[in-house]
């Protein structure tokens, strides 16, 4: 018997097929999916592939000889930022005041290029500028308080000197303060603060609306860091 011409065989085919199909789904269920939402897309990278050191050792010269020359910002870093010391309220355009620090904007720019490009950023039409770059000297005990950089596109760090031990840079989950009736979380799963470690040669790039704070250093040695704004103007 020639079947493909049998419609009656055909529709109990089809009905057959409907009905494996149904078995199947109230057996398994209906199809469910778990997606990632909104994520938050934090950079880290060493700054240049090779030697780094003799350009950090420039770097450390140039930000311990700002100290001492910035009366200003010691002054300003004793009432607002105790026992450290920081260029942020007096000296805050080092890019355009140092070589050094200029070719430090150069290497830093190639790595938010590619920041921005893993951000589907569009920015035709502006440009994607540095407009603040300062420096930080963390002694021991000094706390870096929680903030935010407004008016700013990416802000991010570059450690010249790390103590071992030292400690990183924490970042807070930006939905925190809407986590209202929730469980704590198990130990592995995602943690309402993330603390990436400083190291040396290393720079780390984040959103500027992403609250972030340095713990307390408990070494004896200094933690200098250059910290830096990309504007889109």
């Amino acid at each position: 018997m020639d079947v493909s011409d049998n419609s009656d065989f055909r529709a109990s085919c089809a009905t057959a097929s409907r009905l494996s199909r149904s078995k199947r789904y109230r057996k398994r269920g209906p199809m469910s999916r778990t997606q990632k939402l909104f994520p938050t897309l934090v950079y880290s990278a060493p700054l240049v592939r090779g030697r780094w050191r003799p350009f950090n050792a420039r770097l450390k010269r140039e930000c311990l000889r700002l100290r001492e020359d910035d009366g200003a910002g010691r002054a300003w870093s004793a009432e607002n930022y105790p026992g450290g010391y920081t260029s942020y309220s007096s000296v805050s355009r080092m890019h355009r005041m140092s070589p050094t620090f200029a070719e430090l904007e150069s290497k830093v720019s190639t790595h938010v290029k590619a920041y921005a490009r893993a951000l589907a950023f569009d920015l035709a039409g502006r440009r994607l500028a540095m407009t603040d770059c300062w420096v930080n000297i963390m002694a021991r005990h000094v706390v870096h308080g929680l903030h935010l950089h407004p008016l700013s596109t990416i802000s991010g760090t570059y450690y010249v000197q790390v103590p071992r031990g030292g400690p990183g840079i924490k970042l807070e989950d930006p939905r925190l303060d809407r986590f209202m009736a929730a469980p704590p979380r198990r130990a592995r799963a995602s943690r309402p603060w993330v603390e990436l470690p400083a190291e040396e040669g290393r720079l780390i790039l984040f959103e500027s609306w992403l609250r972030h704070e340095v713990p307390p250093n408990r070494r004896a040695a200094e933690r200098i860091s250059i910290s830096f704004n990309y504007s889109w103007f």
